[in-house]
């Protein structure tokens, strides 16, 4: 069981939970949690979330995105309260995580709320004192929509990160292609790992641009929803 201490507004439909989690086993930069709900009248449903915070100490953050129609994230970022539990299962996944180990330089790409696991890489980089160079392409609708901007502000001296506005923004607006990447990712030759996280069909065109630059499928690792 999970127990919030804290919760914040991302964006006017994302908020972060942070969750007092006394017997968590410890996580990886990039894995998820399922939350569990169940009603008084015993119905239950769970959905996965990936985990927001790095991999230290007994607190969990979570940054859930507003569905409008969803059975859980209404829940999740309107009512539940500070003191309130809520059932946890994880962490959960093994492939998209990024460790203080690892020492080739990364490529996050990320689409909307999919910068969630992607940010949890940024912060075990900072917690671990890393030095693996780490870029970030970070696709979102409007400035509005995007999440931790301040922290990614702040942390502008150890991570290069470009913005791509699809609907509205400061700048060109429309979608991530193969220039963008090509610009503000790594070269093919030096051998980066890519990850990639969002909506499905951007996961799958972000993925086939990377391959169509030369870079190794095997060493782009993907993660996606809806």
């Amino acid at each position: 069981m999970g127990r919030l201490v804290e919760a914040r507004d991302e964006t006017a439909t994302a908020r972060t939970l942070a969750l007092d989690v006394p017997d968590w086993p410890g996580h990886l930069a990039g894995q998820h949690v399922d939350v569990r709900l169940t009603a008084p009248d015993g119905y239950s449903t769970q959905r996965s979330y990936s985990i927001a915070s790095a991999p230290e100490g007994g607190r969990v953050e979570l940054t859930v995105q507003r569905i409008p129609d969803g059975e859980v994230s209404p829940y999740l970022t309107q009512v539940f309260s500070v003191g309130d539990q809520v059932e946890l299962r994880g962490p959960v996944g093994g492939w998209f995580v990024w460790r203080p180990t690892d020492t080739a330089a990364v490529l996050l790409v990320a689409g909307g709320s999919g910068i969630v696991p992607l940010i949890a890489m940024v912060r075990a980089r900072a917690a671990a004192g890393s030095r693996v160079p780490f870029r970030l392409v970070y696709s979102i609708r409007t400035p509005a929509d995007g999440f931790y901007r301040d922290e990614l502000g702040r942390r502008s001296a150890e991570l290069a990160v470009a913005y791509v506005h699809t609907r509205e923004g400061p700048g060109p607006v429309g979608r991530l292609t193969a220039a963008t990447l090509d610009t503000h990712g790594w070269p093919p030759e030096l051998e980066p790992v890519c990850y990639v996280c969002g909506p499905t069909g951007f996961v799958e065109a972000v993925s086939d641009i990377l391959v169509a630059l030369g870079h190794d499928p095997h060493r782009v690792r993907t993660e996606r929803f809806g």
